[in-house]
């Protein structure tokens, strides 16, 4: 059984995240989605609330798992017993970085391969961080992220604004 991991914060998930998701399952038998609490970031969603948005995204898809993780990347992955990391692509600075943690992934753990996935073209501009900019300014983010997560994102910014 092939069972991959595809990590991230997912601080909202977009329809880039979507894209590698669904291209990513079909190459796997099981796909599991860690939701990254990184406690060096303060991210607009708890992992409870990002792992709740992608169960809500992603219902219809077979296959999946989603997990909220801390620590080392390869280390969840382990734990997982999956043997594969997948990672999306949008620009050259994506792979630079990318490039560098598979190479130190794969000498903390030689026997979890990294697959790299290119963003279709339609989300290559597309982050997390440029969803809450626009969002914050009070623009329309429904062309970046599902319904349920535009509308759980504007609950989350009428809540602070109070």
């Amino acid at each position: 059984m092939l069972r991959a991991v595809y990590p991230g914060s997912f601080d909202p998930v977009t329809y880039g995240h979507l894209d590698i998701i669904e291209r990513s399952s079909k190459l796997v038998d099981e796909l599991i989605i860690g939701v990254l609490n990184n406690k060096a970031k303060t991210p607009l969603f708890s992992a409870e609330e990002r792992v709740r948005m992608l169960k809500e995204v992603t219902k219809g898809m077979p296959k999946l798992t989603i997990v909220p993780f801390d620590g080392l990347l390869v280390e969840f992955a382990r734990r997982m017993e999956a043997t594969m990391i997948v990672r999306g692509l949008r620009a050259i600075t994506d792979f630079e970085y990318e490039l560098q943690m598979s190479q130190t992934n794969h000498k903390l753990e030689p026997e979890i391969e990294t697959v790299f996935l290119t963003t279709s073209l339609d989300y290559s501009y597309l982050s997390s961080t440029t969803v809450k900019e626009v969002a914050a300014f009070g623009g329309d983010i429904s062309q970046f992220v599902p319904d349920f997560v535009a509308d759980t994102i504007r609950e989350k910014m009428n809540r602070r604004r109070v």
